[in-house]
């Protein structure tokens, strides 16, 4: 299979998308970020001193899904239909993140879901940082994309 993001100098560039066909497209990708159970605690409890962790890290994931273009440099800004991010406990010591990103358009939204978990992740290491500075971004992926030439996929 070939790269798509070079051309035929091997040089960097941007896919033309211009005439591919629109189509409904969906991309879903889970991360997680694992910590102290102490840690974990305060956010379930609503202790932590910056605010609601969870809520916080879900707007950031959406604003980020948004705005994947300007931290990627070869991927297209996009009018996005939908984004959801959904964070809950796991266990005593993680929160899971799962972020789905919907569109009817030329190119996929893989990169917007993958930046949502990854921003997500990131949200919840800076509101917590000052009590759990071990935090770990763990197996964030991509675990399902639909729509396109390319069809379907299903990870995990």
């Amino acid at each position: 299979m070939a790269l798509t993001h070079f051309d035929a100098a091997g040089r960097a560039a941007m896919v033309d998308v211009s005439a591919k066909e629109e189509t409904a497209r969906t991309a879903t990708a889970r991360g997680r970020i694992v910590m102290a159970p102490t840690t974990l605690a305060l956010i379930r409890e609503g202790r932590a001193g910056k605010g609601d962790v969870l809520g916080v890290a879900r707007i950031a994931g959406i604003m980020a899904a948004k705005k994947t273009h300007e931290l990627i440099p070869l991927c297209h800004p996009l009018m996005i239909s939908k984004v959801s991010v959904d964070l809950e406990a796991e266990g005593e010591d993680a929160v899971a993140i799962e972020a789905t990103v919907t569109l009817t358009g030329r190119t996929g939204v893989e990169m917007e879901a993958l930046t949502a978990v990854t921003v997500a992740a990131l949200t919840v290491y800076d509101m917590v940082k000052a009590v759990d500075r071990a935090m770990r971004i763990e197996d964030v992926r991509l675990v399902h994309k639909a729509g396109g030439k390319s069809g379907e996929f299903r990870g995990e």
